[in-house]
């Protein structure tokens, strides 16, 4: 069995390749000087482990002992897990969609010994593959003056900064932003545009969030067809609970079927607003199959959550999660209706004579399409499931990613505090605080600084943006759900190291790699969301609600200088720059909700069921709190809850029903 340097690894991606014969190393100095001393060109491959086509190009090409005697010939190969290192999957993601107009993962990048991108694509057939190997080496041998003028051209594309310059000139509207976004709507299914289609947790949010404020029955309709539609149908795992990455087609039906953490965490903390709104007990349903799904399979023994599951199992994309016609008979009997809602037919409404259990409509709109008691229907449909779920135990796994993601833990924090707040679990707030517990003591260092990843009790590499911004979010977000102010210290303290590290005064920017980071050729910003919101985005928002907390304007000046900045192009886009729109919005109408008295506790919760976009929680039951926002505002005798806005506050009140 052949083994190579990602023997020593703890990534499983990277694991899932250490024994190819390729000669991989990880990404590091000495694949670098490796290159440089052979006068070799590196191959950089970056995947996750679960990328199906990942799998496939390393079941056809890099397990392959002609291609990899030809890789290993004529290149430094270097594998790079992209969930570890996203700086460098930035760099060379940017330089492939230069190249391409496209990109994706596997991505495969050609790169000179230091660094510099020459050419590159995502998935390669095998027969193509050699080929590219082959003019590639080529080139490396007797076209360095092209390979170099490539170089420096991409390389002077990647270098320049994303974040534009301020336009004050115009007062933006959002809300009509976000109203002329409906040109990307699909009106039929929900969700935004063809298939692919992924669920954009960040634009519903901005969507449903202006909806409510503007009390706009249109937009609020598309969100609420949206999240019926994905519930109801095949991208959400209808046995098991929790989300697939994407639908391959238009109607939600066929899913990618890899799971992953930061799609859950982002639709749990989504559907629960949806619940704050709307009292949908579908919504309540989802968030909490979704977190039973996300403790059964992606929590570890110590409370922190676990990154994703594969695709496949056994070989074959989705074997874990569809059914033969005949084994649901046989679970199941002559269920006339579970076979209907679900569209299961003898032949199968998938692959292989395999059927995806998927709904056209939510359970509620079936039950009354046929005259059913909705609430019987439901509790038959899940007793069904039930014996499913339990059936699905006894099948083979699909592969675990069972390390830890610092920036995906703390998305899961913040999705449970939203969970805690729409439904008052205790268990919810539980395993938020057990998760942070956890990142605290193990994640960060006793200089301040974060560390991204952890697996068998390791923690390693330089943490990022995302992880120091999604971490003072759920820092917030824990503070808010329980008016520890340990927590809000611990923000501050974080938050302070972020600005030194990442902040650059002189240009106005968070840059995403901290500056006793490892230097890349290129230090890269993050402004646009899109799976997961921007790190930058997250830091502005994270600095207003931590200013509205302490009084601390050089925040407010840093979160002011970037939202106007990125303004008009969340204006020109605002479901591509959806963080940003919102920030735009909700400059003028942030709240505080101060509640100080020994009922702060009991009203906090009730405060909290209700979605108010843009207010932030502050309280105290004893009156001994520093925090500047609750300085003289406890009265002997009586709980007063406050509402701030535009630093004013009206007269306090002493019931949360008497709060407007």
């Amino acid at each position: 069995m052949h083994t190579n340097q990602l023997i020593h690894e703890t990534s499983p991606y990277l694991l899932q390749h250490a024994h190819n014969p390729v000669s991989w190393y990880p990404w590091g100095d000495e694949a670098l000087q490796k290159a440089k001393n052979e006068d070799k060109l590196l191959l950089i491959s970056v995947g996750y482990s679960a990328c199906h086509w990942c799998h496939v190009m390393e079941h056809e090409s890099f397990e392959n002992e002609e291609v990899a005697q030809l890789m290993n010939a004529h290149f430094i190969c270097v594998k790079v897990d992209r969930e570890e290192r996203p700086d460098v999957d930035q760099i060379y993601m940017e330089a492939v969609q230069m190249l391409t107009g496209r990109g994706g993962w596997p991505l495969n990048c050609f790169a000179l010994p230091d660094g510099r991108p020459v050419w590159g694509g995502t998935y390669f057939p095998k027969a193509q593959w050699m080929a590219v190997l082959q003019q590639l080496a080529e080139l490396n041998a007797n076209g360095k003056d092209k390979l170099l003028q490539q170089a420096e051209g991409l390389t002077k594309g990647i270098q320049q900064l994303e974040i534009p310059v301020a336009n004050t000139d115009v007062t933006p509207n959002i809300y009509q932003a976000v109203q002329k976004s409906s040109t990307r709507f699909d009106e039929q299914h929900g969700g935004f545009e063809s298939a692919p289609k992924f669920p954009m947790p960040v634009a519903l949010k901005l969507i449903h969030q202006t909806a409510v404020m503007e009390e706009d029955k249109q937009l609020l309709s598309f969100v609420h067809l949206t999240l019926n539609r994905m519930a109801s149908s095949g991208i959400y795992d209808q046995a098991g609970g929790g989300f697939a990455r994407y639908s391959v087609d238009e109607r939600w039906f066929a899913p990618h079927f890899e799971k992953m953490l930061y799609d859950n965490a982002q639709l749990i903390a989504l559907y629960s607003q949806a619940y704050k709104a709307s009292h949908d007990e579908l919504y309540k349903r989802i968030v909490l199959e979704s977190i039973a799904f996300v403790k059964r399979e992606l929590t570890s023994p110590e409370g922190i959550f676990y990154s994703a599951l594969d695709a496949d199992s056994e070989g074959e994309e989705g074997l874990f999660y569809v059914w033969e016609y005949s084994e649901l008979k046989t679970l199941l009997g002559d269920d006339e209706h579970f076979f209907r809602y679900f569209n299961i037919t003898e032949s199968g409404n998938w692959e292989n004579g395999k059927n995806i259990l998927h709904g056209d409509v939510t359970r509620e709109a079936y039950a009354r399409q046929y005259q059913l008691d909705p609430q019987h229907f439901d509790s038959h449909i899940n007793t069904a499931l039930e014996k499913l779920l339990k059936a699905r135990k006894h099948r083979v796994r699909p592969g675990l990613d069972d390390k830890t993601l610092t920036s995906w833990n703390a998305l899961m924090i913040a999705g449970l505090c939203e969970a805690y707040q729409a439904f008052g679990e205790e268990a919810h707030l539980q395993m938020a605080e057990s998760a942070m517990k956890y990142l605290l003591d193990q994640v960060r260092q006793t200089d301040g600084s974060l560390l991204r990843t952890t697996k068998n009790g390791v923690s390693k590499i330089t943490a990022f943006l995302d992880d120091y911004a999604l971490m003072l979010d759920a820092l917030i977000s824990l503070y808010e759900v329980t008016f520890n102010e340990a927590y809000l210290h611990t923000a501050k303290e974080l938050s302070d190291y972020t600005i030194g590290e990442f902040y650059n005064a002189t240009a106005q920017v968070f840059y995403y790699t901290a500056k006793s980071g490892e230097q890349l050729i290129a230090r890269k910003t993050d402004v646009q969301d899109n799976v997961i919101p921007s790190s930058v985005g997250s830091m502005a928002n994270n600095l207003i609600r931590l200013h509205q907390l302490f009084h601390l304007p050089e925040y407010e000046a840093i979160a002011k200088g970037l939202i106007a900045r990125m303004t008009k192009t969340a204006e020109e886009h605002s479901t591509y720059y959806a963080q940003w729109a919102l920030l735009a919005y909700l400059q003028d109408k942030r709240q505080e909700l101060v509640i100080a008295g020994g009922m702060a506790a009991a009203y906090r919760k009730e405060l909290q069921q209700h979605l108010r976009p843009g207010a932030i929680y502050a309280g105290s039951v004893d009156g001994v709190s520093k925090l500047a926002l609750l300085q003289d505002r406890f009265k002997a005798g009586a709980t007063l809850i406050y509402k701030c806005q535009n630093k004013t506050c009206e007269l306090p009140v002493e019931k949360p029903s008497a709060l407007r």
